[in-house]
């Protein structure tokens, strides 16, 4: 089970103890906000995608959504996301437990900068029933193969809510 494959990848942090899970499910932005009980922004959205033949992760604030022109002038590719089952055979993990924790080496991760907002981010931990409370500085350094923070994610600045 991917939540264990995450225990695991924890432990060499010693942050396992960390990983909260609920009873309910945590699989979507809304669904997590309120098993963990905050604003949904907070919540740290792993989607995955695919650039040529190698899936990457991007982690986006709850309240953001993927910008295809920002997309496209980072990564020099149409947003393409996995399927249900590319997700599960690339990634290692089903959606709604995505995560950027415990992934396959070519697996590469991104965060992005809505995220940096928060105090702490709550990303999944492998389940659809799990969450992690983690800083920022915390999220990039356990990240599995962190590349860089990108600028990709539209809908959460001020600016653009009024819009």
């Amino acid at each position: 089970m991917s939540i264990q494959k995450v225990r695991e990848y924890f432990k060499q942090f010693g942050i396992e103890d960390r990983i909260r899970e609920f009873d309910v499910s945590s699989a979507t932005v809304e669904l997590a906000a309120v098993a963990v009980g905050v604003e949904g922004a907070r919540i740290a959205k792993s989607m995955s995608f695919k650039v040529g033949e190698e899936p990457i992760i991007i982690v986006v604030a709850g309240d953001a959504k993927v910008d295809n022109s920002r997309y496209k002038a980072q990564f020099h590719t149409k947003a393409k996301m996995l399927t249900f089952e590319e997700a599960h055979t690339m990634i290692g993990h089903d959606p709604g437990g995505v995560c950027s924790f415990a992934l396959p080496d070519n697996v590469k991760t991104y965060l992005d900068i809505s995220l940096k907002r928060f105090e702490t981010v709550f990303p999944a931990a492998g389940s659809s029933n799990s969450a992690i409370e983690l800083t920022c500085e915390e999220l990039e350094k356990y990240s599995s193969n962190f590349v860089s923070w990108v600028d990709v994610a539209k809908g959460w600045r001020p600016e653009e809510k009024e819009a």
